[in-house]
């Protein structure tokens, strides 16, 4: 009966022999007790008691604390993947209000001038956030907002890289975003290394956008230029999670309609591009209610998966968890009714020393609202991101780990390749 006073129960999840963390005043310390050090206790509206009451407040229309964006459009340079993107950057109120308004675009919300876009680069070294939305979701989601707000009034910077055919941004190709679309944010992190040399980059992904991100630093691996990155209400296990979010009638009938009625409004918005893809049918599509039927007569033929679970086996990012190798929290709550509890990968996180994962009793799929407003993770995360930027000597602790021979590779067959989940063997 915690729940009475708003307890919520934090727990930790890691490896036994976690990473070496050097301070900048040379102590020693862990991921865990930078978490525990910077992370409140868990302390959530009584009113909502539990995650689906935690969930369902998200759709409250809550003006949020205001953030104002430039938009610039950035040309894919993927040779498979062509089109555009929309990246938001984070601009100051008084540069917000001056820009023209567009009505094309979301609240505050305006484009860069070619000129503004050409004097965008700075050799400044302050810390800066790249954040990945939701499904469907954009630069203008509260939840994203309620992030960056601190963060960027304590002095970073912040950008957001928008899902394609999100944020009211125009699609140029039929493809539109899917769970594994790491290809945007990894051009995008390209370019900020060359527009800011001198920016420490960390990065925060939401829902679909954390198993994009968790996917991102996989992939990347000991190549990878974040400092650090967090995870919010990642669904990891796709599969898993389609499975229980169909066993139960809020979970079609609330969540999966939802979602899909969500996605079907991105497909009127975009059709016109959408239908040029062949394997695309009208007829299919428009009779779409829920989230696995889009993704199985949208995301299926648009990038050449059989069956909806061959798509959420492939995109999800579940064993890439065990293939990072940068400072990466993970954030969960176990009555998240779309991430559910079953899709956590306790496991993987106990065998890579370079992770973190923060679970909590209560507070839904990103909802842990507070009493006295605003988000419980929110906060959690941005505390968190500024403990680490504060604290930690990243140079010093990667030369500790190198020095331990923590990324050391193991060349012994059989391999596991997380990011393709598969093994590999030697040529015969």
């Amino acid at each position: 009966m915690s729940w009475l006073l708003g307890y919520g129960k934090t727990a930790y999840t890691s490896h036994t022999s976690p990473i070496p963390i050097i301070g900048k005043s040379g102590n020693k310390t862990t991921l865990q007790e930078l978490a525990q050090a910077s992370i409140p206790p868990c302390r959530l509206n009584p009113f909502l008691f539990n995650g689906h009451l935690q969930t369902m407040f998200t759709a409250w229309k809550d003006p949020g604390p205001p953030i104002y964006y430039k938009r610039h459009i950035s040309a894919s340079d993927h040779t498979v993947y062509p089109g555009t993107f929309a990246v938001d950057f984070v601009v100051t109120k008084e540069e917000g209000e001056a820009a023209t308004k567009d009505s094309e675009l979301p609240e505050r919300t305006t484009f860069y001038s070619d000129k503004e876009w050409a004097n965008v680069a700075s050799d400044d070294n302050k810390p800066m956030l790249v954040a990945l939305h939701g499904l469907s979701g954009g630069s203008h989601e509260v939840y994203l907002r309620e992030t960056l707000a601190p963060l960027t009034a304590a002095g970073w910077e912040a950008c957001v890289v928008n899902g394609r055919g999100c944020a009211l941004s125009k699609i140029t190709t039929p493809q539109l975003f899917n769970a594994r679309a790491t290809w945007d944010v990894r051009q995008t992190i390209k370019e900020l290394r060359v527009l800011f040399p001198n920016r420490p980059l960390y990065a925060v992904g939401y829902s679909l956008g954390a198993n994009i991100l968790t996917n991102y630093c996989a992939e990347e691996g000991d190549k990878c230029v974040l400092t650090a990155a967090v995870s919010n209400s990642n669904p990891w296990n796709l599969e898993m999670c389609n499975v229980e979010l169909n066993r139960t009638w809020l979970g079609v009938e609330v969540y999966s309609r939802t979602m899909g009625k969500n996605l079907m409004a991105l497909y009127e918005r975009h059709k016109e591009q959408m239908l040029q893809n062949p394997g695309i049918k009208r007829e299919e599509i428009e009779k779409c209610k829920y989230l696995y039927e889009f993704d199985r007569h949208v995301q299926c033929p648009t990038w050449g998966y059989p069956t909806e679970g061959a798509y959420y086996r492939d995109a999800q990012s579940v064993d890439a968890v065990v293939a990072i190798r940068i400072p990466f929290l993970g954030i969960n709550a176990e009555d998240d009714p779309i991430s559910s509890k079953a899709a956590i990968p306790y496991g993987e996180f106990k065998q890579n020393p370079y992770t973190l994962l923060c679970t909590t009793n209560w507070g839904g799929h990103l909802g842990s609202f507070q009493l006295g407003g605003g988000r419980w993770f929110a906060t959690a995360t941005a505390n968190f991101l500024s403990k680490v930027h504060e604290t930690i000597d990243h140079k010093a602790s990667k030369a500790a780990r190198q020095e331990d021979k923590v990324d050391a590779p193991n060349k012994v067959y059989p391999i596991f390749d997380p990011n393709h989940r598969r093994l590999v063997l030697p040529e015969l």
